[in-house]
């Protein structure tokens, strides 16, 4: 703002100047213009051509007689006017008031600053420019010396406002983070035991998790300074400024010390080194080489803990990752239903919920949703129940928002024919069908026919409860509930759509991780086929190595052939087996176009126990 006001400044003296001389250039010209000479001046009052003389100092205007026209002249400034016009033989009769009048003017103050201001203006624009010029330099100047400055964002621990009170759903990480906190508030303690808290901690966990949620909750409740920056903001196109950032970093911690450092996205500067082509590449080794140098550095009582956070660990440099740097790796995982609703508690204080809300159930109904997915589910609640008039959050909002969550808002505009509307109505009863009637698969909590994002209908089911581990058999009911859709076409109108192409996906990519990654192929055993490789500097998979034979290669085409085949005619046994409820099911979604829980149970009861009865022998 300061550089602004002054170039403003700059502007408007540039302005004032060019007037000032426009001005006076013009007046001159003028004046240039109607100049005669002061001898010729008494001869014209001789032959009484004259009828008025304005005197204004030297400068003299002239009026003549029977005529607009206005003359100058210039008169000696150190005689009067009379005394001159005298001395060239002007008769005082010629003088007098009744063949001419005199006037003289004052000299105005203005015009003599005005008169100053002309010359003065240009030099004073000169230095302004000359001292703007200058300062714009010294910025520059300033700018080049703090390019290998550390752009970490310090934030004090005297007032924090995240403590661990605020992250949930992850206990198991916060009792690993408690003994940074105690270090950094005694570290006498440990010290004194010969103990040696970790240089550095690493938390790993998919996106959303609340890795930076938890470093900074681990900062407010030692109290300390906050160093917080990205890994991407240390590398740069300049080869050095990457190092040099790095050293600065660690030099305002020690400063600064008890603090903590913490490096979000660390993979972006930490990959794996060797990896790269060239180039822009050598700049982040060199500023790993220098992040591994400065870890090493620190002492016992340096009191500077190091906290990273990624979502890609597989990448990161060994030496990285061996004790003395990164000794501990923190696993943020996606929370348990227990821990879905402790963040949902979190999310919701402050809030007017309704208290009929029940937040167990809404965690039962979010699995794999993250601390993010939670936070962004409460707020499209809220934003649910204003564009409704309400003065509290009440539970239809938190359902309505998770399923804008999961697959995005309702296009009622959507037009749709009725034939294709009976089409998505069997689909989805398809689904939710076979789904319902296998013991394995997962409970059916809502069917609808209306489009969400670009899903023409949608049937949600859930577990009952959260799963670690997936056994063939679930994997393999999930594959005929996705089947379920394109069998219910088929059967229905002897005929397919391109609906189910998503669900083809789905099954094709379960199928073949089925055979090559799990081992659950009865034909090709319990082996992993095929080695995934990635450009480590895109952080991307690009191909898949084969390290089987083409015999081998046909084995595994026909083995998820045959599981997809296999699943597609347990759907429709399915399907055909409880004709009568597909079709009630589908009536009823083309009469209300969603279906809940409870009324999908009242036209469907469940056939068998969700925990026992027949397995699907596929």
């Amino acid at each position: 703002m300061k550089s602004r006001n002054q170039s403003y400044i700059i502007y408007l003296l540039l302005f004032s100047a060019i007037i000032a001389m426009v001005f006076f250039s013009v007046n001159q010209q003028a004046v240039d213009s109607t100049e005669i000479p002061f001898n010729e001046l008494a001869t014209d009052i001789k032959n009484g051509k004259v009828e008025k003389i304005t005197e204004n100092e030297s400068r003299l205007e002239i009026t003549y007689k029977n005529s607009d026209v206005i003359k100058t002249s210039t008169k000696d400034p150190s005689m009067p006017l009379i005394a001159q016009l005298v001395e060239l033989g002007v008769t005082p009769e010629q003088l007098s008031a009744e063949n001419i009048t005199i006037d003289i003017l004052l000299p105005s103050p203005m015009l003599g600053i005005i008169s100053i201001l002309s010359y003065i203006l240009p030099f004073l624009l000169f230095i302004g420019m000359f001292f703007f010029i200058f300062r714009q330099a010294q910025g520059s100047n300033n700018a080049a010396m703090s390019f290998g400055k550390s752009r970490a964002r310090m934030f004090s621990g005297d007032h924090p406002t995240v403590t661990f009170d605020d992250v949930a759903g992850v206990e198991e990480a916060k009792e690993e983070l408690q003994e940074i906190v105690e270090f950094l508030r005694e570290p006498q303690k440990f010290i004194a035991l010969g103990a040696r808290i970790p240089k550095g901690v690493l938390l790993v966990g998919a996106p959303g998790t609340g890795k930076t949620l938890m470093a900074k909750a681990v900062s407010g409740e030692a109290g300390v300074p906050f160093f917080s920056i990205s890994g991407s903001e240390f590398v740069e196109m300049f080869v050095g400024v990457g190092a040099s950032r790095v050293r600065d970093l660690f030099d305002q911690a020690k400063r600064h010390s008890p603090a903590i450092v913490f490096v979000d996205e660390i993979d972006a500067v930490g990959r794996h080194r060797g990896a790269g082509l060239g180039g822009s590449h050598d700049e982040r080794e060199q500023t790993l080489n220098q992040l591994l140098v400065e870890m090493d550095g620190f002492d016992t009582d340096t009191n500077v803990i190091i906290i990273a956070a990624t979502n890609r660990p597989d990448i990161l440099d060994p030496a990285l990752m061996r004790p003395g740097r990164f000794d501990r790796r923190v696993i943020l995982d996606r929370p348990d239903i227990k821990g879905r609703e402790a963040i949902l508690k979190v999310h919701v204080k402050g809030k007017p919920v309704s208290p009929d809300v029940d937040l167990n159930n809404i965690a039962r109904s979010t699995p794999g949703f993250v601390g993010a997915d939670l936070e962004n589910l409460v707020n499209e609640a809220a934003i649910l129940a204003a564009r409704r008039d309400k003065k509290v959050i009440e539970e239809p909002e938190f359902m309505e928002a998770i399923e804008r969550v999961i697959a995005g808002p309702e296009r009622k505009s959507r037009l749709i024919n009725d034939n294709e509307k009976k089409i998505i109505a069997y689909h989805e009863a398809g689904h939710a069908v076979v789904i319902n009637a296998l013991p394995e698969a997962d409970t059916v909590q809502k069917v609808s026919i209306i489009s969400r994002g670009e899903a023409g209908g949608y049937t949600i089911a859930f577990p009952e409860e959260d799963r670690v581990l997936k056994s063939r058999r679930q994997i393999v009911s999930d594959m005929i509930g996705l089947l379920g859709g394109r069998a219910a076409e088929e059967m229905v109108f002897n005929d397919i759509t391109s609906g189910a192409s998503n669900d083809l996906e789905q099954v094709t990519k379960l199928a073949r991780t089925m055979v090559t990654r799990l081992g659950m192929s009865d034909e090709l055993g319990p082996m992993v086929y095929g080695k995934k490789e990635e450009l480590i500097f895109l952080g991307r998979e690009i191909s898949e190595q084969r390290d089987y034979s083409e015999q081998i290669a046909q084995q595994i085409d026909s083995a998820i052939q045959k599981l997809i085949q296999e699943a597609y005619i347990e759907a429709k046994t399915i399907l055909n087996k409880y004709r009568s409820e597909l079709d009630k099911i589908a009536s009823k979604l083309l009469e209300k176009e969603t279906l809940d829980a409870d009324e999908f149970q009242a036209l469907f009861p469940t056939p068998v126990d969700k925990n026992g009865g027949i397995p699907v022998q596929i």
